[in-house]
């Protein structure tokens, strides 16, 4: 369902005022407590010291805001019938959602010790911010949350990620004044171009300017109102704005402004929907300006607080210690006036609940912040429909992604009517050759179009935009609220989401532990456009780092795939695509590299992780091999081929074990990560005691770090990308980087004992051919022909 269409009045009755105010103090109170008292929470007796918690931790300030937009929330939601999610962005005002998600019973239903009388909440306001309680900010343990208070900035994004697809909903998303000095956040207000009215549900911003951040004025706020609204107006939204310090005011106003945005809001999508209209719509926004700290103490120690920085965390500070801040408090509690909206048992009386709505449309209870009761399975094909043919390994070529793409298309299809696939990424769908998908579905897309333009639509499903900030933002939130998603990004630039990766990894380890949260679609990256192939772009394009820093996260969430070819691609791609709870991070090449395994083969070696290609080596079963050549990754692959290839001719009697590790993961012991080897297996694979020559896709570093506590790791001898870049020509990348298939030979003559001087010729003409490639591409400006035209005829 949509939006409901009736207008409804902007004027309260008394009694609704009454109302409202009298919810609005009780989450107020309820969100002092939190902060403050560890006993005495309806204060029955005096307030005492032994009340006090020995420390004070949250977050004041931003407090009352929330509570009044929750409150007016439950409002509009209980008078239209909707269904509504809200994105809390000010993250650091989680006394104010717990205490709203308790007066409501959410809390309760999730939490049932934390009951809704006295003793409950004195639980409620003992385990905030506690050893073995909850955080100080919403957070995962918070029923109706979405987003935590570590993810400043990606308030807005998140709100759009979970409208999409969803026609019926309505997603309020506060956003702080100091988060709206963010980056991410500045970009994200351009997502109502992307924003469909006819599938897509509505995003009601909230921009709550209370005047400063932790210490600093915030620079909105300062900002005169006429050049507010331009900004504002200049992003694609229609302000309307709230502003006030007298609460009846202030509710009255809140309570016209939510009616008009949400009657504007019931207006295009019924143009849209039901009479065509096709022209990208200015959607509402409300500018909420309160105090900072408001209702809270004026001033503290003859200091301004209310109104100031100096509201933001615990305004007064010394309570056990110092008997005027705690005459303060209790003056600061009881100004609220508890009796009146708790009765004597410490239920909420009435009055207090008579804005709330019933069952799952309360904020606290809905599904959408709960995405897993949503999701439904992903509908994937039989992945031979796909698969490359492979009679013989290295022989033919293909583009690993844009194989990729023709399953992507099959996905899109398939969930043309559901809408619940997205493919999101920085301007490169087609650039990573995943173009595919246009057959099935265009690029989102509502503002202006030309004639020049290509595959736009108004009703698309692949979401692009030079931000990769909000890329990520739209699928977090996409996939938080029930549905699946991939993110496609060039290699290098994945590094512009570390922060907003860290706290999805987080949340999601938290959420495996909350057994009343269901488990979401996996957080799935494609990296591709990677290091080894940048030769056009350049040293700027060249970092293959983003996996060194998901593998430092926690192992019982993070996996990272590198398959070597188009099979072991879609093998993985299907296993990402049905996981749950992961973040899983592929790396895979777009251009043309060899075919090693059938799809069968692929499947196997995908699902061991690593594994011998015996059809590679040298290997004399019936001993040890005298040194192991390992591989992850398509160009690695590819040089520790041509090596064993070299091996083979110069060194016959040499007995080369090649292995191959498409799961990273695999090289930890499996007391360390889910997917680790154990001893026993790790040593059966790369021996004890041989020389292991490791041709890796990223910083060599990496491997050693994962296999340092193994036994033969003094043997282990690893080459990779070098932070030495330039643009040039494809194979100058490996050799400049010292990754090359002539270079692991020579590594391999200078650690088989007795190579050294047996082989010392082989060595020199490895070396050799090394300095005539540096000649050969200055002269030509291409890559030596026996490199250029290798194949594998093993």
């Amino acid at each position: 369902m949509s939006v409901d269409t009736r207008p409804v009045s902007a004027e309260l009755t008394d009694e609704e005022l009454q109302a409202l105010d009298a919810h609005w103090r009780a989450a107020n109170y309820l969100s002092v407590g939190q902060i403050y008292l560890m006993a005495n929470p309806l204060l029955t007796e005096p307030l005492r010291p032994e009340h006090i918690k020995p420390r004070l931790l949250g977050h004041w300030g931003t407090s009352p805001g929330l509570n009044l937009v929750h409150t007016h929330l439950n409002r509009v939601i209980k008078a239209r019938g909707l269904d509504a999610l809200c994105v809390w962005g000010p993250g650091h005002g989680g006394p104010a959602v717990l205490a709203n998600s308790w007066l409501e019973g959410s809390y309760t239903e999730t939490y049932p010790d934390i009951t809704r009388d006295a003793a409950g909440m004195a639980r409620l306001f003992r385990q905030f911010s506690f050893p073995g309680g909850v955080p100080s900010h919403v957070a995962p343990e918070t029923p109706g949350s979405i987003h935590e208070g570590g993810e400043l900035g990606y308030a807005l994004s998140h709100a759009y990620g979970a409208a999409l697809d969803n026609p019926g909903l309505l997603v309020a998303c506060v956003v702080g004044d100091g988060e709206a000095e963010t980056g991410p956040l500045a970009t994200s207000w351009h997502s109502n171009k992307f924003l469909d009215p006819v599938h897509d549900g509505a995003v009601l911003p909230i921009l709550h300017l209370n005047g400063y951040k932790i210490a600093n004025p915030a620079v909105l706020a300062r900002l005169p109102q006429p050049e507010l609204d331009d900004l504002l107006r200049g992003y694609g939204h229609d302000p309307i704005h709230v502003t006030g310090d007298d609460p009846a005011a202030v509710h009255r106003a809140l309570a016209g402004a939510m009616d008009t945005a949400l009657d504007r809001i019931a207006a295009i999508q019924r143009a849209a929907r039901e009479e065509g209209a096709a022209e990208r719509p200015h959607w509402p926004l409300i500018v909420l300006r309160t105090p900072k700290g408001w209702t809270g103490p004026a001033e503290v120690d003859g200091l301004p607080v209310e109104g100031t920085w100096r509201s933001h965390q615990v305004p007064l500070a010394g309570v056990r210690d110092n008997p005027e801040h705690l005459r303060a408090l209790e003056t600061w509690l009881r100004s609220y006036r508890p009796e009146q909206l708790f009765d004597e048992q410490g239920s909420p009386r009435p009055q207090v609940l008579a804005c709330v709505p019933a069952g799952p449309r309360r904020l606290g209870a809905t599904a959408y912040a709960n995405g897993g009761l949503l999701r439904r399975e992903l509908p994937l094909p039989p992945l031979e429909r796909y698969a490359v043919p492979v009679d013989k390994p290295g022989v033919t070529l293909h583009e690993p992604t844009k194989v990729l793409g023709q399953l992507l298309e099959h996905v899109m299809w398939e969930t043309a009517q559901r809408r619940d696939f997205r493919l999101v990424g920085p301007d490169e769908t087609a650039s990573n050759r995943l173009d595919a998908v246009y057959a099935a579905t265009g690029k989102a897309w509502q503002a202006g179009t030309l004639e020049v333009d290509e595959h736009l639509d108004r009703h698309g499903r692949v979401m692009e935009i030079l931000s990769e900030h909000t890329c990520q933002g739209w699928l977090e939130g996409y996939l938080l609220t029930g549905r699946h998603g991939l993110f496609s990004c060039y290699e290098a630039f994945a590094h512009i989401v570390d922060s907003m990766v860290n706290q999805h990894i987080k949340w999601l380890r938290v959420t495996r532990r909350l057994p009343w949260r269901a488990p979401i679609s996996s957080l799935n990256y494609l990296l591709t456009s990677h290091v080894w192939r940048q030769d056009h772009n350049g040293f700027s394009h060249q970092d293959p780092g983003f996996v060194d820093h998901i593998l430092n996260k926690s192992p019982e969430v993070v996996r990272v795939y590198l398959p070597p070819d188009a099979n072991t691609l879609l093998s993985v791609a299907d296993h990402v695509l049905r996981s749950r709870d992961y973040v899983n991070v592929i790396v895979a090449g777009k251009q043309p590299c060899f075919d090693w395994l059938s799809m069968d083969q692929a499947r196997v070696h995908c699902a061991r992780g690593a594994g011998i290609w015996d059809w590679a080596g040298t290997e004399d079963h019936t001993r040890e091999p005298d040194v192991v050549l390992a591989c992850a990754g398509d160009v690695p692959t590819q040089e520790v081929l041509a090596a064993s290839q070299l091996l083979r001719a110069h060194l016959p009697q040499l007995a080369v074990r090649v292995v191959n590790v498409v799961d990273i993961a695999r090289l930890l012991p499996s007391e360390e990560h889910p997917h680790g080897m154990t001893d026993f297996e790790y040593d059966g694979l790369f021996t004890h005691d041989k020389p292991v020559i490791f041709a890796y896709h990223g910083y060599p570093w990496l491997i050693h770090r994962l296999a340092y506590r193994r036994t033969g790791h003094k043997h282990l001898h690893v080459r990779g990308y070098k932070e030495i870049g330039t643009t040039t020509t494809p194979f100058d990348m490996v050799v400049r980087n010292d990754l090359d298939r002539y270079r692991l030979v020579m590594d391999v003559i200078d650690r088989v004992p007795g190579l050294a001087v047996r082989a010392a010729a082989v060595r020199q003409r490895m070396e050799d051919v090394r300095l005539r490639h540096h000649d050969w591409i200055r002269d030509h400006g291409t890559d030596l022909p026996e490199v250029a035209d290798w194949s594998w005829d093993g």
